[in-house]
């Protein structure tokens, strides 16, 4: 993907976005454009990993 098409598609996305999230979104933006490519990638692979082990999390938090 172009990054024009990742800009439409995200603009989609906030499109549909709940009004209430809108602020949290864009902190998390902001957050992210003073980031260091470092924290990125470590920030990807903790969203990850998470994302991988979702069932065991939720087991673990009952």
């Amino acid at each position: 993907m172009t990054s024009t098409q990742i800009k439409t598609e995200i603009q989609k996305v906030l499109d549909e976005v709940p009004e209430n999230a809108l602020q949290d979104v864009l902190d998390f933006l902001k957050d992210l454009q003073s980031s260091s490519s470092e924290k990125i990638k470590l920030t990807n692979n903790v969203r990850q990993i998470l994302a991988e082990d979702r069932v065991l999390l939720e087991k673990l938090a009952r």
